[in-house]
């Protein structure tokens, strides 16, 4: 998988937070009927793997993803349960070696140019940039795009109000989020609210694709 066009084309990564497995497939559906295609599942709760295998296992249309990937010995767990690529907070060559030698797509986690060079070094051109609006949002990007172009971003940790100006950066892939179905609204099971939520953050990214 070309992570990089693929990110390009989605435009924006959803990220959950799973405290109970029989939220996951009707969040799925959530997202899916508001035009969104993807989605990373946090490996934050005792309910994450088990959410990715509901989600693998039925054939909805829609790229899974496992976030809060920090250690390599998670790494063969998430490729059994079905994820199709992992995102880091930040890296470390045992993780990126271990999701190289699973085959499993890396997205990790850098937020200075040492850390930037290292992950391209370990073979990663397309990073996880987080927390975005903290760490300077758009003019971080376009500044580390002059010395390092060769890398992509997908970044999460945005404002809202500063979405338009990050997907109109160069290097951006796509942005990522929890404020489309936050932790609360699955845990009570708002799928109506999380629905809508996602149609108005893909008309954003499509509006702000074309500034």
């Amino acid at each position: 998988m070309d992570l990089n066009l693929t990110l390009r084309k989605l435009g924006y990564v959803p990220v959950a937070v799973i405290d109970d497995v029989e939220n996951a497939l009707p969040l799925a559906e959530a997202l899916i009927a508001g035009g969104i295609g993807s989605i990373e599942v946090t490996l934050r709760t005792g309910a994450g793997l088990a959410s990715i295998a509901a989600i693998a296992g039925s054939g909805l249309p829609i790229l899974l993803g496992v976030g809060t990937v920090t250690l390599a010995d998670q790494v063969p767990q998430c490729v059994d349960a079905g994820a199709k690529f992992a995102v880091c907070p930040g890296f470390t060559h045992a993780v990126g070696d271990a999701c190289r030698n699973a085959s499993l797509p890396l997205l990790p986690g850098a937020v200075t140019p040492s850390e930037v060079l290292t992950c391209l070094d370990a073979g990663f051109s397309v990073q996880k940039f987080f927390p975005a609006t903290v760490f300077g949002g758009a003019a971080w990007l376009k500044m580390i795009e002059a010395p390092i172009p060769q890398v992509n971003f997908c970044a999460t940790g945005v404002a809202a109000a500063d979405i338009p100006a990050v997907l109109a950066c160069n290097n951006i892939a796509a942005i990522g989020s929890s404020a489309v179905a936050t932790r609360e609204m699955v845990a009570a099971k708002n799928w109506a609210l999380i629905t809508e939520n996602a149609k108005k953050m893909m008309a954003l990214i499509r509006e702000s694709r074309t500034l």
